[in-house]
């Protein structure tokens, strides 16, 4: 597949999106990125082995070169695993002409980029996302991250990549759980704001699932062109591009108190949609045809729709009272009135949330 190429138009800060078959291999795929005299590729346990020495061998430029590897896992996006990457840094003298590099999910690429963001109080990063959700999300915006035991992402940075560059051709190695993760970010996107997008990936689901190169390829795409446009409006998610969160804030609360690893990123995100679809409904505001819809379909992907049986509906409240986009102990929560309709919902009535979680729970141990 030729290589296509989007940009996230942040002026002097803007960078290209590179999407495409091979491009681990093609040296294309860094043009017009800067390389200093040290390069950091940061990667995990799971995609080094598969990956690394590919992406070093094919690095244009002469330069000090070394690899770091993490444990892979939610359950290591630490800042003791941040202050390894520090420690890397040191050890081979990195100056701020310093390149990291991302290779891995979205837990490398917070890890990275926060790395790159505090070293010498910022130096350059690229993405090369390996998963589907790392592709259509979370390596393009310039959100960087580390969690707490009390919460997920709660130490971070906004601190835009120089390039994203994404091989769809890695997807082929993706396990099935891993490949349905990703997929819940594409049903958001249709979700949130673009009606045309959510048909079509429920006429392509099959298509989706069994891996098809191009069709894979068009949803990231799709995915990435949209997050574009909105990152260059909001780069700080001040506005709209809140409603990206959709499901994150029920979605990120699950995660914790699940246990960090129990569920993955994008199946708490698909439970946290339903829930955020349900509570509109509650509150009169969204057909329960599209409610249908999103459910059928996020279970024709492979993904959970329930809360996990056994968590504390006022512990999930807890939690979802740490989120970022909460301001002055007032809970907002990114609802909808139906598909490609979402909206930010300011002093949300906590008390209607622990109904919902309690409601859910209690349905789920009667079923």
């Amino acid at each position: 597949m030729k290589m296509r190429s989007l940009q996230v138009e942040l002026g002097e800060r803007s960078y290209p999106i590179r999407i495409g078959s091979g491009l681990l291999d093609d040296l294309h795929a860094y043009d017009d990125i800067a390389f200093g005299r040290h390069v950091l590729l940061v990667s995990d346990s799971n995609v080094a082995p598969l990956y690394a020495d590919r992406v070093l061998a094919k690095l244009p430029g002469d330069y000090q070169a070394a690899l770091h590897v993490i444990p892979a896992g939610e359950e290591h996006k630490t800042l003791e695993s941040c202050a390894s990457i520090f420690a890397a840094l040191a050890d081979m003298q990195a100056s701020r002409d310093a390149l990291v590099i991302a290779l891995g999910g979205g837990v490398v690429g917070d890890l990275a980029g926060f790395a790159a963001a505090c070293w010498m109080r910022g130096v350059r990063y690229i993405q090369i996302p390996t998963t589907l959700l790392a592709m259509v999300d979370s390596s393009v915006g310039g959100k960087t991250a580390v969690d707490l035991p009390q919460g997920k992402n709660l130490v971070g940075a906004f601190h835009q990549p120089s390039a994203v560059v994404i091989d769809t051709d890695v997807l082929a190695t993706l396990p099935a759980r891993e490949l349905s993760a990703g997929l819940a970010e594409v049903v958001k996107y249709g979700a949130i704001g673009d009606r045309a997008l959510f048909g079509w990936v429920e006429e392509h689901a099959d298509a989706l699932l069994a891996r098809d190169p191009k069709i894979l390829a068009d949803a990231v795409r799709k995915c990435c062109a949209h997050k574009a446009k909105v990152v260059a409006k909001d780069e700080t998610e001040q506005g709209p591009r809140a409603l990206l969160n959709f499901g994150h804030t029920f979605g990120h609360a699950l995660e914790v108190e699940a246990g960090f690893g129990t569920l993955l990123h994008g199946e708490a995100v698909a439970i946290g949609m339903m829930l955020a679809a349900r509570l509109s409904s509650e509150l009169g505001h969204a057909p329960l045809l599209d409610i249908a819809r999103l459910d059928a379909l996020l279970e024709r992907m492979d993904l959970p729709v329930a809360i996990p049986h056994g968590l504390d509906p006022a512990a999930l409240l807890a939690r979802m009272r740490l989120d970022k986009k909460n301001v002055s102990g007032q809970l907002r929560l990114v609802l909808w009135h139906g598909i490609g309709r979402a909206y930010l919902a300011k002093d949300v009535d906590a008390q209607r949330v622990l109904e919902l979680l309690s409601d859910e729970l209690t349905d789920d141990a009667d079923a």
